[in-house]
């Protein structure tokens, strides 16, 4: 495989470059009766879309998604449903100077290791650009979460060493930055303003919670839901670690205190994140994701050209100051794709 699809019943291929004409995806397998409209995905859209926030890359791309097939009467068919995005705010000019050399912390260098050619206009397939055909796919996958009450709630938890201390979905969105914590969101803001001053770039903690999953959802082997989450986030380019449930703290604890104790009412707790052994267990499904800072940035790095001599770059062009908030949305997706194609694959077997 190309390594450009996801799903084995909820099929979801994307294509397009950060400077192509377009991005988009084909989705195969979504049930027919769906209503489905394009204004159905742009809200997702607009919330990864660039030119919006202060500290995020001035590029302005509209995002408008034209839905091109699986559509008749606002339902979905059953069949292929393939969307499309134009790219409309393109400068490639801006990367000319990238051409002979490899940008530290980009996939540069392994792209021209494994390919012998690379698209140097903002990174090509591996740009961050890629991730809103991913979005417009989720929020297709959500379509299908609705019917069954499961609902995905994704939100900035950390950023450049800032925490939410308070979990207040209300806000979520009221703020640049996605967080739940009106007092971390100020900080936060502050502390961009800080590093984008000096040049530099950073990175940060999101967070995603499922709620109404049913238990049973998963494959006991290889196929668990948790693996499956993880490598579904760790898809996404600026992801460096996953976490379930306690995640890490795990690590660092007793079995009497990492065990979730099953009362009449439900689990007393929740480390195991809403998945046991691989399978939903009917709990929030819990997941976080550590987000890189931005390699573009404005000091000077070192670096080798295409000759392999060494080189001194500073980047230049319209870059984010951080992945996040921007790749909320994207996370939120991956998780939505992971949990519809795994509900499908149950209906399989019951």
């Amino acid at each position: 495989m190309a390594g450009n699809t996801f799903g084995q019943v909820f099929k979801v291929t994307t294509w397009g470059e950060s400077h192509g004409s377009a991005l988009g995806a084909v989705i195969d397998g979504c049930p027919p009766r769906l209503p489905l409209s394009a204004a159905d995905l742009e809200e997702e859209l607009a919330r990864r879309r660039p030119g919006v926030q202060a500290h995020a890359t001035p590029r302005r791309e509209p995002d408008q998604v034209e839905i091109l097939s699986g559509i008749f009467e606002g339902q979905t068919t059953g069949t292929p449903i393939s969307l499309v995005v134009y790219n409309r705010d393109v400068r490639s000019r801006d990367y000319d100077a990238l051409k002979e050399v490899f940008r530290p912390g980009h996939g540069d260098f392994t792209y021209q290791a494994k390919y012998g050619l690379r698209d140097h206009r903002g990174g090509g397939r591996a740009s961050a650009r890629e991730t809103v055909a991913r979005v417009a796919a989720g929020a297709v996958a959500q379509k299908v979460l609705d019917r069954e009450n499961i609902r995905v709630v994704a939100y900035t938890l950390e950023l450049g060493g800032i925490r939410a201390q308070n979990l207040d979905e209300s806000i979520i969105w009221d703020n640049p930055f996605f967080c739940p914590d009106a007092d971390a969101a100020l900080a936060m803001a502050q502390r961009v303003k800080e590093v984008k001053a000096q040049g530099d770039s950073l990175g940060g903690l999101v967070e995603v919670r499922v709620q109404g999953c049913p238990p049973g959802l998963g494959e006991p082997v290889f196929d668990k839901l948790d693996a499956a989450l993880a490598q579904a986030v760790m898809s996404v380019g600026a992801v460096k670690a996953v976490e379930i449930g306690a995640g890490l703290a795990a690590a660092r604890m007793l079995g009497s205190e990492n065990n979730d104790p099953i009362t009449p009412g439900g689990f007393a707790s929740n480390n195991a994140g809403g998945i046991l052994a691989g399978i939903s267990n009917g709990d929030d499904i819990l997941v976080r994701a550590a987000v890189k800072p931005i390699p573009s940035i404005g000091l000077e790095q070192q670096t080798i050209d295409r000759a392999g001599q060494p080189r001194s770059l500073s980047i230049k062009g319209r870059h984010d100051i951080s992945a996040i908030p921007r790749i909320v949305p994207v996370i939120a997706a991956m998780v939505r794709l992971t949990l519809t194609d795994f509900l499908l694959r149950q209906r399989t077997i019951k």
